[in-house]
């Protein structure tokens, strides 16, 4: 059978829209099991099954990583891909090197945060990126791979056009009928002869992408379709489940194709107008929403989540802000989020520097404040104001070594709260003699100045430190919003602490959009083809220089 997912809400009743509580626990057919996942929560995204910037070893010293999400089309470059040749009780984990006993492994087909332009899916495929170009991918064969790869979580194929323009109702019902087949294929059971399942139910736990545009009623009618009563051949599609929600642990969805759909359809509805088109605010990801964009994404997920009890868990990929999550957490009852601006943000040489709630007091290094009275999500390190800042890199936390009076937690991650390791790799019997063992230390922390160097120098290591802190800061964060859901007035206090956020923090991303054109500039001193680039602007200069006579 399959590993047994479960997710309970508490308490148990709760209304089928706004804020909750839950916990995820999972025991796999081996045995294992990972500790409770408490939401609302996160999960770390990954490339190529890799968490950004970050070793084996340093998941392993992340605390706040428990669930990473690994889109499977970067290892469609060869046939059969390379994952599913990993034998074993859990080879994803073994092939990756994450831990079976820490670590919940989803996997998806494709990056839910590429806005990269994809030919359109066919009838019985879907269209996936790798490093050599497009690849289709069958529903057949991502069960298969599905099946030799034995995630712990499984997000089923889906129609889900990726298009600038708006979709004809034509092309949203193939989407919602080619969805629907994918699911009941996927959710079909599996002879006892292939991989070593002993049964013949199905054997995955399977996350549901929601489809259906921007219409409401569309989305309404693919719900409708997973929790109606199966029949003849349908039915023995899916033997013994009676309808397809029955095999379903959770609903998933994908904003950037939703956000490009509405705004596609804005643009059309002010041509029929003959009104200006609106230009949408900007952000670092592109992809950042005004009030009526929020209205027309919550009303969207209300459609699609209304036939449904809410006991199942419900993902949102692409979120572009905190902000949002605590709208879509508020507004929706969204329990996991995938949170892609934390790894934007390190790329970015970004130190994430806010809490929830929000502090009642600030520190001088806090955070630059905007003309309109909003705080900075992080510091810019990029930014030459950082080349002698000694502040350790968030100001809303403290580091375990130097422990401070007053409200902050302490940032566990290993960029604010370093420990000497208490063994080494020896390379020869010389090295052992001379290495004095001893218990772990924990370390002062590395200062702003510090990573501003090493972003100039191009070093490694200041993503690394960068992702590792955002990933505790965002990891913070969510435990804040537990703590607060959790209080006497949970669901009222809640509600103000938004209010107090929202007003306190740029939704804008401002300072991401800072980052990006000092990373460039950087990039180009830097980064590869620096001596060409050198070698051409010397020329210039030497062509364009006169010598007095």
């Amino acid at each position: 059978m399959a590993s047994t997912f479960s997710f309970s809400i508490i308490p148990s009743e709760v209304a089928q829209f706004g804020p909750r509580l839950g916990s995820i626990s999972l025991c796999r057919r081996d045995g294992s099991s990972i500790p409770e996942i408490k939401t609302p929560s996160f999960m770390a995204g990954c490339s190529r099954g890799v968490v950004p910037h970050l070793s084996r070893d340093h998941v392993k010293s992340t605390a706040a990583i428990r669930w990473a999400n690994i889109p499977f089309e970067s290892f469609l470059e060869r046939l059969p891909p390379v994952p599913t040749l990993q034998p074993g009780p859990v080879p994803l984990h073994t092939f990756l090197g994450f831990q079976p006993d820490r670590h919940l492994l989803s996997l998806c087909a494709r990056e839910p945060s590429d806005e990269r332009e994809i030919p359109v899916n066919g009838k019985g495929f879907i269209s996936t990126l790798c490093v050599r170009g497009v690849r289709k991918l069958t529903p057949s064969a991502w069960k298969s791979y599905a099946l030799s790869c034995q995630p712990d979580i499984v997000v089923a194929l889906s129609d889900n056009p990726l298009s600038q323009s708006n979709q004809s109702q034509k092309r949203v019902t193939k989407s919602l009928e080619r969805s629907t087949a994918w699911l009941a294929n996927l959710l079909g059971p599996v002879s006892s002869a292939d991989h070593g399942y002993s049964d013949t139910s199905h054997p995955f736990n399977v996350l549901v992408n929601m489809v259906g545009g921007v219409e409401e009623r569309a989305r309404k009618a693919f719900a409708e379709a997973l929790v109606e009563t199966l029949y003849a051949k349908d039915q023995q599609q899916v033997h013994p489940l009676q309808r397809l929600d029955e095999g379903i642990t959770g609903y998933v969805f994908e904003f950037i194709p939703l956000l490009r759909s509405i705004r596609a359809r804005t643009v059309n509805n002010d041509r029929t107008n003959n009104t200006p088109p609106k230009i949408p605010p900007k952000s670092a990801d592109g992809v950042s929403l005004d009030n009526e964009e929020n209205q027309q994404l919550a009303a969207l997920l209300k459609a699609s989540l209304s036939p449904f009890p809410p006991t199942k868990v419900r993902v949102v990929y692409s979120c572009t802000s905190p902000h949002q999550i605590l709208r879509l957490i508020r507004d929706i009852g969204i329990d996991v989020f995938d949170a892609p601006f934390v790894h934007r943000a390190a790329d970015l040489g970004i130190a994430l520097d806010f809490r929830f709630p929000v502090p009642s007091t600030f520190s001088p290094s806090s955070p630059r404040t905007r003309e309109d009275g909003s705080r900075d999500l992080g510091h810019n390190l990029f930014n030459y104001a950082y080349a002698t800042d000694s502040s350790r890199l968030a100001s809303s936390f403290n580091a375990a070594a130097e422990p401070e009076k007053g409200e902050n937690p302490i940032c566990p991650c290993l960029a604010c709260s370093p420990i000497s390791p208490s063994s080494h790799l020896e390379l020869s019997s010389a090295e052992d003699q001379e290495f004095v063992k001893s218990p772990p230390v924990i370390q002062p922390p590395y200062r702003r100045a510090y990573i501003h160097h090493l972003l100039h120098t191009h070093e490694m290591s200041s993503h690394s430190l960068l992702a590792m802190h955002n990933l505790s800061v965002i990891d913070a964060f969510f435990d804040g919003i537990r703590q607060v859901l959790g209080g006497p007035d949970g669901d009222g206090q809640f509600i103000k602490e938004v209010e107090r956020f929202c007003a306190t923090y740029d939704e804008q991303l401002e300072v991401f959009r800072e980052a990006e054109v000092d990373w460039s500039r950087v990039e180009l001193e830097r980064g590869k083809g620096r001596l060409a680039r050198e070698k051409e602007k010397q020329t210039q200069n030497d062509t364009t220089s006169t010598v007095p006579s």
